[in-house]
């Protein structure tokens, strides 16, 4: 897949679940965090909704992410478009007016990134409630002062990849990047490797 197209996508995704869902359940439910589900990713709390792939569903509606807005979106699914205010500088930089849209195959990729991520996130820690969060719009847990999490791509990789982010700065060859570890989602492939990863990364920072 081109980076084009999944740096657009990723964008789109991310700007609905800043603007469309975090945001509205913010402002109805008093928190902004999202949660991984089946083929993409939800709300936690009214007003309820999900991203499937490169669809919106609320309010009865399956709404494609195609050359559109998150304002006209919102607007279908009956909430008000816009991001927490307040909370946080970052984000993903879309406008309500800004025009989106998402390739169902890119979509998919982000999909199956969050999906290996919560499941091995769950496995590692017992109890573990991996949240999205709409800033940066990636999955994680933090313990023992170390963020585990998945990307689903950035400034920094373009592409999904799992980090490990211990808040001490750590020396060695694991860690590969300004805030710890990653590794692509590719490289590291299904559930087993991600949680060998994560596993390794809490090793060397305790």
């Amino acid at each position: 897949m081109d980076v084009e197209t999944l740096v657009r996508t990723r964008r789109a995704l991310h700007a609905v679940a800043e603007l469309v869902l975090a945001g509205p359940q913010f402002r109805a439910s008093g928190t902004i965090r999202l949660r991984a589900s089946l083929g993409g990713f939800a709300t936690r709390a009214e007003p309820h909704g999900q991203v499937v792939a490169a669809e919106l569903v609320a309010s009865g509606q399956r709404l494609f992410l195609e050359r559109t807005t998150c304002a006209a979106l919102a607007a279908a699914v009956g909430v008000t478009a816009g991001a927490p205010a307040g909370l946080y500088q970052d984000g993903s930089g879309v406008g309500p007016e800004d025009v989106i849209e998402a390739d169902p195959q890119a979509a998919h990729l982000i999909a199956q990134a969050f999906a290996v991520g919560d499941a091995a996130l769950r496995r590692m820690f017992d109890g573990a409630d991996p949240v999205i969060w709409p800033e940066h719009f990636d999955l994680s847990v933090t313990v023992d002062a170390v963020d585990y999490g998945v990307s689903p791509g950035d400034g920094f990789q373009a592409e999904p990849y799992a980090y490990v982010g211990p808040q001490a700065r750590q020396q060695g060859r694991f860690w590969n990047a300004p805030f710890g570890a990653a590794a692509t989602i590719r490289e590291l492939g299904g559930v087993d490797r991600l949680l060998a990863f994560f596993e390794r990364g809490r090793r060397l920072a305790a």
